[in-house]
């Protein structure tokens, strides 16, 4: 349990921030999840929508410090691979 005064200022802060990055990661694992749906049914016009309105959430999370930079690139890029590969 934090003691000192700073000990528990620190929590209040990891509290919160917890909050935000669970807020903000959810909200990205939407938007990949509607990507994955429109694959699935395979729409390919869906699909691409879907995809070009994931893309800067997923970078958003990058700056923001939800993500590492290499995983959101590596997401997107099998994202797109497959959304190209929709017949």
């Amino acid at each position: 349990m934090a003691n000192s005064p700073q000990s528990k200022k620190r929590a209040r802060q990891n509290e919160k921030r917890y909050a935000v990055n669970k807020a903000r990661r959810s909200r990205i694992r939407t938007y990949l999840r509607k990507v994955e749906e429109a694959i699935a049914s395979g729409d390919k016009e869906a699909a691409t929508a879907a995809l070009v309105a994931a893309q800067p959430e997923l970078m958003r999370g990058v700056t923001k410090g939800v993500f590492h930079k290499n995983t959101a690139s590596r997401k997107m890029s099998r994202l797109s691979s497959r959304v190209k590969s929709l017949a």
